[in-house]
């Protein structure tokens, strides 16, 4: 009964999501990302990884976890039930004391079961006048883990305006969700040099700001 539940939650909160967003998936011109694959993106709201989900195709969709924190999806049986059963997060212990895993050991070892993995490299929301923040060194330790997964950047557009910060009432509001060219970590390049190209990669598909509107 808990499976079916999740199963029409997840349906539901799809179809809410581009009903809300007209949310539209741009691919790269070699197509769709690889079967397995790492998604970085930009975070700017709640609501980044619900739509990249959103607009996978089916079969990229249904082994795509979302990684966040425990401490947000833990807080109440409904979050809880969203979290784990409609989402199946990899939920991480942001508080190092906390911890009881190592959190690119648990991200490793989903990778390891096959799935693909949704996280975002900034580490928490991005509520700044910069497009991005500096990016933490866990994408690059995935990367060291697990080089043969493609890790795919995705520049989401126009979601923080859907759900401005202090407001309760969702805007509808088109958005796009643009999906770029598969890179990997490179022989002998080190944390920097990787996490500069990873940033560079991810900035290249955010709009022109006459196109965004900032």
């Amino acid at each position: 009964m808990r499976e079916m539940m999740a199963k029409l939650a997840s349906i539901a909160i799809m179809m809410f999501a581009r009903a809300l967003t007209a949310a539209r998936a741009l691919w790269h011109e070699t197509g769709l990302p690889p079967k397995q694959s790492i998604y970085f993106a930009n975070h700017s709201s709640h609501g980044d990884f619900v739509l990249i989900w959103a607009v996978l195709p089916p079969w990229l969709r249904e082994r795509a976890r979302p990684v966040a924190g425990a401490e947000y999806w833990l807080k109440s049986k409904l979050s809880t039930f969203i979290g784990r059963d409609v989402f199946d997060a990899v939920l991480i212990e942001r508080d190092p004391d906390a911890r009881t895993q190592d959190p690119v050991e648990q991200m490793t070892a989903v990778l390891n079961d096959g799935s693909s993995l949704i996280l975002f490299p900034e580490g928490t929301r991005n509520q700044t006048e910069a497009r991005l923040l500096p990016f933490k060194s866990g994408l690059y330790h995935l990367a060291c883990k697990r080089p043969d997964v493609a890790l795919v950047p995705v520049w989401i557009n126009n979601l923080n305006r859907v759900m401005p910060k202090g407001e309760f009432v969702p805007i509808p509001l088109i958005c796009t969700v643009n999906f770029g060219e598969p890179m990997r970590l490179k022989a002998q390049e080190t944390k920097e040099e990787f996490i500069a190209r990873a940033e560079t990669a991810l900035l290249s598909l955010a709009p022109s700001s006459t196109d965004d509107g900032a």
